[in-house]
């Protein structure tokens, strides 16, 4: 069994530099492989500091880069030139901290609407009042496409069916997509502001509530950053524990979107059997933890469930999704409304930063929890990758990572098994645990946690203050970095395709909207 120091980072190397320095030193980093996970600003009363945390696997690193920020001249030199997240972080830095991004070549807002206060910056410490807010009467400076034959179609935000508010403005000839502009924001909530002044315990409920469907994987990097900060060691079977939560997390979105998939080309009959899969799914949750979506399991250095699954349940879920995929894939209407459709290509994926299926379909070798695990998943773990970068190349790294979920989960189960026996219940930690540790030390201390969660990997960054409360939690998921390669892969596909297009992506409005 690989030891927990052979699976981590270590001690994160962090580096100061100016402004000037900052565009040749990240240019040399993203040259050797380097990826940005995150770029994070802080105010730190005196004055600003952006965070940049790039993170790379061969060898297996973290490299934090500092840059201090006068309040009365807040600018940083812009890197959308060297990397297209950076470029997004950078004007979501500029809408919430008022720090500009010189010379960036597309510096209009990102998450500022047209009725937020001008001059407002709601992640400042001088922004705790809230003023009165404008009539929305600015425009979002949406790209004119002009020509013979060109409509728009406008779509949203609001939307039929329960889901959060996005707004999409085609451009059209025909039925052909020449342009599509995603608009999304709309729901706001201030949800990193929320955490600071907290103890990490009194952040849990909170992180379990960044993304609805994806519980396990925000508390999973919430706690683990919390405990890289606070230097807390969790035992092996807790780690595998976790583990578990996270594939059964991925298990029952996995079948839900293998349904739906199938559902938007008309096949409905397949979807109704993949809910019946994904309601025995969530009572399997609900048994292990006391919660359908897996709510309550995590804490700051443990994990705390009622009982493990019957291996047996999940491997006869597992022969009825295969029957169904094979249904599924068999069916010459579906594989032709599948094949061709959406293609995002290796080198326009990698350019943007994609993460999780949505890079694994376009030929992306990647994963957390291979690149950067928390535990030794065993033989029977291994990354699903396609090619085609189409929907149906997303369908089938679906259809396989279920697979491996699957097997992975019920060979974690026989470990736990070994080490404590037929029940898995762990008692978390003293609550105090995280606090006191973080205050023993004199300086503010940092910890960083990348997660495999069922999109694609989920990072947090946090910093606990001498008293052990946050001050400062930066939540990057993967969906930020996969929505802006929705309006890229529609490019030429037809109108009447968006609904499956976007169905193969189903990125988290709550997740990229905090």
């Amino acid at each position: 069994m690989t030891k927990p120091s052979q699976l981590s980072a270590g001690t994160p190397e962090v580096r100061t530099l100016t402004r000037d320095e900052l565009r040749d030193v990240v240019a040399a980093l993203l040259t050797e492989g380097n990826r940005l996970a995150l770029v994070a600003c802080h105010d730190d009363g005196d004055r600003l500091r952006v965070v940049y945390s790039f993170v790379a696997v061969f060898p297996r690193r973290q490299i934090d880069l500092v840059v201090p920020i006068p309040y009365d001249d807040a600018w940083i030199p812009s890197l959308a030139d060297l990397s297209f997240p950076a470029g997004n972080f950078e004007r979501g830095t500029r809408d919430l901290f008022g720090v500009r991004p010189a010379n960036h070549p597309q510096p209009h807002r990102l998450v500022r609407h047209g009725h937020w206060p001008r001059g407002w910056y709601p992640m400042r410490k001088d922004a705790r009042d809230t003023p009165e807010f404008e009539p929305d009467v600015e425009s979002f400076p949406f790209v004119e496409v002009e020509g013979p034959g060109v409509y728009e179609i406008a779509v949203g935000p609001i939307h039929a069916g329960i889901i959060d508010p996005g707004h999409f403005r085609f451009s059209v000839v025909g039925e052909t997509i020449v342009r599509m502009e995603a608009r999304q924001w709309y729901m706001h909530r201030g949800v990193e502001r929320l955490f600071e002044g907290r103890l990490p315990e009194d952040g849990l409920a909170m992180a379990e509530q960044i993304a609805g469907d994806t519980v396990i994987g925000h508390t999973l990097a919430y706690v683990m950053a919390i405990e890289a900060a606070s230097g807390l060691e969790v035992s092996e079977p807790d780690r595998l524990l976790r583990a578990l939560l996270l594939e059964l997390e991925r298990l029952y979105n996995h079948v839900s979107d293998l349904g739906s998939l199938a559902n938007d080309v008309g096949f409905s009959v397949v979807n109704s059997h993949t809910q019946r899969l994904r309601e025995t799914l969530l009572r399997i949750n609900k048994s292990v933890t006391g919660h359908r979506f897996l709510r309550g399991a995590l804490s700051v250095g443990g994990v705390n469930v009622l009982t493990l699954p019957d291996p047996d349940d999940l491997r006869r879920i597992a022969a009825d999704v295969q029957e169904i995929i094979a249904i599924t894939l068999g069916h010459a209407i579906v594989r032709d409304r599948f094949s061709g459709t959406a293609p995002l290509p290796t080198a326009l994926a990698e350019a943007m930063g994609t993460l999780g299926y949505v890079a694994r379909a376009s030929g992306i070798d990647a994963d957390a929890r291979r690149d950067h695990p928390f535990v030794d998943l065993g033989e029977h773990f291994h990354v699903v990758t396609d090619t085609g970068g189409d929907v149906l190349s997303r369908y089938r790294v679906r259809a396989g990572e279920f697979e491996v979920s699957v097997a992975v989960a019920i060979d974690l189960i026989g470990r736990l098994g070994a080490h404590r026996g037929d029940v898995a219940a762990v008692a978390a930690p003293a609550a105090t645990d995280a606090a006191s540790t973080a205050a023993a030390t004199p300086d503010t201390r940092s910890g960083l946690a990348l997660v495999e969660g069922w999109r694609g990997t989920i990072c947090h960054r946090v910093e606990l203050g001498r008293d052990g409360a946050i001050t400062r939690l930066k939540v990057v998921d993967p969906s930020y970095f996969n929505w802006p390669a929705l309006p890229v892969a529609l490019s030429e596909t037809i109108v009447p395709d968006f609904p499956l297009v976007n169905k193969s992506f189903n990125q988290s409005y709550a997740g990229n909207d905090l």
